[in-house]
């Protein structure tokens, strides 16, 4: 009898000493990998959604221009004087922040 309860106690830790990396490895990635990521795509969102009409935008593929009109899915840039062109508003990869208009 006082065998079996050894045996249980033994297998108890064994089970800790299996898993036990795993879900180490599992919390480091989390943090690492996951977190960040999520952070990320939080501040992403905030400024997809704050798009106005007048601001300066640079789009994923390295376009410059002012939105001109917006829309939830669509936003009109202008690249110059007379160019206009249609974007999805998740092509928009930034705003132009007020200094570094100044620099320009």
């Amino acid at each position: 009898m006082f065998e079996l309860a050894t045996e249980t106690a033994a297998g108890g830790s064994n089970l800790l000493i299996t898993y036990g990396p795993l879900v180490l490895m599992f919390v480091v990635l989390y943090f690492l990998l996951i977190r960040p990521q999520q952070k990320k795509q939080k501040v992403r969102n905030q400024m997809l959604s704050s798009l106005k009409k007048g601001d300066k935008v640079t789009t994923i593929g390295g376009l410059h221009g002012t939105i001109l009109e917006i829309t939830d899915d669509i936003c009109v840039l202008r690249v110059n004087d007379a160019t206009k062109l249609t974007f999805d508003r998740s092509a928009i990869n930034s705003v132009a922040k007020e200094k570094e208009l100044e620099v320009k």
